[in-house]
């Protein structure tokens, strides 16, 4: 049986994607995955993780990785054609589940609920064969979901790079309690207006501050 582990990395900055990432695997391989130091990319180090991203492209049967840019999180947000943040990440799932075609998909669950979320990925799979496995952590628990952790999270650390690239300065890890990316946004929200989720709070306060000077200087 064909499994495939899928994971996201940036779901809480402010700065950047969401990206998600699925691996698929034979069934009888998946522990090679465990065997190579695949596990939650939370406890790598970068270079781990860079390290591990080749390894686990070439241990693997497949991989799809796909991103969400700042301005599709900021519809989804914002209620856009029914959507919320959790309902966007499950679209995004089908996507991988549609390019992968396991016969088993084993997702870390985004939503408190397990079952709803599940229910709204086989919907939008309705004419796809899969299982499908929702669980909390399971990026701790499946050397598939740990894999695909690895894989997002380095896709997502890139594209910070590249933009950092294109800033010329330091912005930090993008998370909204990163003392570097505030100072980062409080300079900068109206330069580079793509690359931040205008629907964060830290990005609204930060908006409004700055509309509320204009007006006084007015």
């Amino acid at each position: 049986m064909l499994l495939c582990g899928i994971d996201d990395a940036g779901r809480g900055p402010v700065i950047g994607p969401m990206v998600l990432a699925g691996v698929a695997v034979a069934e009888k391989d998946e522990q090679k995955l465990a065997a190579i130091g695949a596990r939650d990319s939370k406890t790598l180090t970068p270079l781990q993780r860079e390290r591990l991203f080749g390894e686990i492209i070439r241990t693997s049967s497949g991989y799809h990785i796909v991103q969400a840019a700042p301005s599709e999180i900021d519809e989804a947000v914002n209620g856009r054609d029914g959507l919320n943040l959790n309902w966007l990440e499950a679209r995004m799932t089908a996507d991988i589940i549609r390019a992968l075609k396991p016969q088993q998909a084993i997702l870390d669950c985004p939503s408190n609920n397990l079952g709803a979320y599940k229910a709204y990925v086989l919907r939008l799979l309705s004419d796809v064969a899969v299982d499908i496995v929702v669980a909390h952590r399971a990026d701790a628990k499946y050397p598939s979901v740990s894999a695909a952790s690895i894989l997002a999270k380095v896709t997502r650390d890139s594209e910070i790079a590249k933009i950092q690239a294109r800033v010329k300065e330091p912005l930090g890890s993008g998370y909204p309690a990163d003392p570097v990316t505030v100072a980062f946004l409080k300079r900068h929200y109206e330069a580079y207006p793509e690359i931040f989720r205008k629907s964060w709070a830290s990005y609204r306060r930060v908006a409004e501050k700055g509309s509320q000077k204009g007006l006084f200087e007015f």
